[in-house]
């Protein structure tokens, strides 16, 4: 069985007095969803950690998605803007989220490799998810986007709170 599915039952199943979090790491190209006490983490660099939150249902999700376009590639949906996106909204609505009611939380898209000049990667995703969340008309209500450096996320789907950690700065709440 899946991480996914199991935070799903798991998520279902809780019962809302419940405080226990569980945390679930978010590997690239992976997708996540929960409901409730639960925290979904990832480490960014020009990947995009995109957070869908239904704040009346506390359902929500975290994809970290590594290139704008999937071109046909077959390869696990979350690794994809394009895949990742209708990916995370089945999912979502799979839990009960509402997926007409999402807000958004963007994270990443930093040029790791300074040397590099020209269209950059960590830019194309944020250009691509971006233009897909417009296309689905979710509105975006945070943003930590782009620099040089990589950053921690973490989306605690009880709440909708994002909170970004990059070394040597102060944490930042989206």
């Amino acid at each position: 069985m899946s991480e996914r599915l199991r935070v799903s039952s798991l998520a279902r199943s809780r019962p809302a007095c419940q405080t226990a979090v569980a945390e679930l790491k978010v590997g690239m190209g992976q997708i996540e969803v929960a409901q409730g006490g639960h925290v979904l983490r990832t480490l960014l660099g020009s990947c995009i950690g995109l957070a869908l939150h239904d704040p009346r249902t506390r359902v929500g999700g975290l994809a970290h998605i590594v290139l704008p376009a999937s071109r046909g590639d077959m390869s696990p949906p979350g690794k994809f803007a394009d895949t990742a996106l209708p990916e995370l909204l089945r999912l979502i609505g799979e839990l009960g989220g509402r997926t007409d009611k999402l807000i958004a939380k963007v994270a990443g898209a930093a040029n790791m490799f300074s040397a590099s000049t020209g269209n950059l990667i960590g830019e194309q995703n944020l250009t691509a998810v971006e233009e897909l969340l417009a296309s689905r008309k979710i509105p975006v209500v945070g943003r930590h986007c782009g620099g040089t450096q990589g950053r921690r996320m973490a989306f605690f789907v009880e709440t909708g709170e994002v909170t970004i950690d990059i070394v040597g700065s102060p944490s930042a709440v989206l």
